[in-house]
């Protein structure tokens, strides 16, 4: 929640300190790493595709700095002061999903060679069925098999245990995020946050409500209304990522945060440090598959 955004400025970022603490075992993954094994894995689909004898196209519609995710705090001045929250580059990436060469593709393909691509892609009636229950109830499944399911052995190993340990770890949020939004400290923060936000001129009661207000727009826009709209976005976003960087309200929620995901490692435990290890040695085959994103 706070603790997936990136460090706050790229001085910060490429200092060996801060690449050391980014490596070092047990830590997660940045999401500079998460992306590389992404992209790792289309290609390996990609090539997997054409071997079967379809056409296949690697999205990659993002830079580096573009794909980099906003979590509930944003501290990065300069990042605000490029993007905003956000949401060119979000309009971006629906425009690439929307313009998926790969769906053209497979449209235009006979029935019966639509069937060979979905097969090929996914295995068909040969997939494999994935199961994992979740933390907060409930059971979640997948099928796995094709060019995707072969990436996902080239990088993971267990394309099962793997799907077991990422599914348990990606839904443990809602079981601490009520708590740290009540977290006495936190609170103070969020409060201190928003005490600097009233000083420029900004009344908000926390980051979530500033986003929000960003959005409070017709869904179609003529481009003057949206460089305007765009234009009120960075001044918020950039008197947003100031306030937190002036109140410390990121270190503080990744301590909070990281104190009640801490309550959870005796249940989880185990599949968090799966999950890392995982994670890590699908990085280190990702690193000899594809070069990092710029």
């Amino acid at each position: 929640m706070t603790g997936c955004t990136a460090d706050t400025d790229a001085a910060r970022r490429t200092t060996p300190a801060a690449k050391a603490e980014a490596t070092a075992p047990g830590r997660q993954l940045t999401y500079a790493q998460e992306l590389r094994i992404s992209d790792a894995e289309q290609h390996l689909i990609t090539n997997c595709m054409r071997r079967q004898g379809f056409r296949f196209w690697e999205g990659k519609p993002l830079s580096l700095e573009e794909s980099r995710p906003v979590g509930y705090v944003q501290d990065d001045v300069d990042w605000a002061r490029s993007h905003g929250y956000g949401s060119r580059i979000m309009a971006k990436e629906d425009r690439a999903r929307r313009d998926n060469p790969n769906i053209a593709y497979r449209k235009s393909l006979s029935r019966a060679r639509r069937k060979a691509y979905d097969i090929a892609m996914d295995g068909g009636r040969d997939a494999v069925e994935l199961k994992s229950r979740l933390p907060t109830g409930g059971t979640v499944t997948k099928l796995s098999g094709g060019c995707a399911g072969r990436a996902e052995k080239v990088l993971y190993g267990d394309p099962a245990a793997w799907f077991r340990s990422d599914t348990t770890v990606s839904n443990l949020r809602p079981l601490y995020v009520g708590k740290l939004l009540r977290d006495r400290e936190f609170k103070s923060a969020i409060a201190a946050w928003s005490r600097c936000m009233s000083k420029a001129g900004r009344s908000f009661p926390d980051p979530d409500s500033a986003r929000q207000s960003t959005r409070e727009h017709s869904a179609e826009q003529t481009p003057a209304e949206e460089a305007r709209t765009f234009a009120n976005e960075v001044r918020i976003a950039v008197a947003d990522a100031t306030c937190a960087r002036s109140v410390s309200l990121r270190p503080i929620g990744e301590r909070r945060e990281a104190h009640y995901i801490g309550d959870l490692t005796g249940k989880y435990g185990s599949a968090l440090d799966a999950h890392r290890r995982v994670q890590e040695g699908a990085l280190e085959r990702a690193e000899r598959i594809v070069p990092a994103r710029t």
